[in-house]
């Protein structure tokens, strides 16, 4: 286990409160801050919490952590949610794990967004990361040509489109919700919020990994301590 990202998934509980309905992201900086959630829960906190992945739900279960379907609840209080890269204004590429739609329902229902991440994960610009985009399985041969159209459009420097396999690579990754993953290399997004507008209007595109003016705080691990980071939003 990475301490940068157990330093990261321990200072997140800080934002923690009794009564809390929490979002819990999927990956495995989110696990580990599942697992420490589970102590506290042992110990008498008292909250309820909407899982963003099966994997996580499943997370969730194993270490005593109560949860309850998105449909029952009236509100989120706190999200708490890994990433795959951040830029200055706390715009993220989410994804990696194919989750994102799920992800970024539950992040929008939020009344707050907590990202927690070690320091590689933070950089100048967004698109070194491929950026995922959930697609719906009809016609992604066509979608995946709007997607580099769009991404183009909008600056980024490539945007070769590949459609993600799964694990034993006998066919596409399918998400949680029956879709399909499009991996998009930008190498360099330089817009994030045109890029995100453009993918929007697409039609066979479900959801994508640009997850912009969601997040006020990000949480980085480093080997000894962890950054709180916060960001002012109107």
């Amino acid at each position: 286990m990475s301490q940068a990202k157990e330093n990261a998934a321990l200072a997140a509980l800080d934002f923690v409160e009794d009564g809390m309905v929490l979002g819990l992201g999927s990956g495995s900086t989110a696990e580990i801050f599942i697992e420490h959630l589970g102590e506290r829960v042992a110990g008498g906190l008292k909250i309820e919490c909407v899982p963003t992945s099966q994997q996580t739900a499943d997370c969730a279960r194993e270490n005593g952590v109560p949860l309850v379907d998105i449909d029952r609840v009236s509100g989120i209080q706190l999200t708490v949610d890994g990433a795959d890269e951040v830029d200055p204004m706390f715009s993220l590429i989410k994804g990696g794990g194919a989750c994102l739609l799920r992800e970024k329902i539950v992040a929008h229902a939020s009344e707050r967004m907590i990202v927690i991440v070690d320091n590689s994960k933070i950089v100048e610009k967004l698109g070194k990361f491929p950026l995922p985009v959930e697609v719906d399985p009809f016609g992604v041969a066509l979608t995946a040509e709007q997607i580099y159209a769009a991404l183009r459009a909008s600056g980024c420097e490539n945007g070769q489109t590949v459609l993600r396999q799964n694990k034993e690579g006998t066919g596409p990754l399918i998400t949680d919700g029956g879709h399909y993953i499009v991996d998009c290399k930008c190498e360099l997004i330089p817009d994030p919020a045109e890029t995100a507008h453009l993918l929007d209007r697409i039609p066979g595109v479900m959801e994508h990994g640009l997850f912009i003016d969601l997040s006020s705080v990000v949480i980085v691990g480093e080997d000894d301590h962890a950054r709180v980071m916060e960001l002012k939003r109107e």
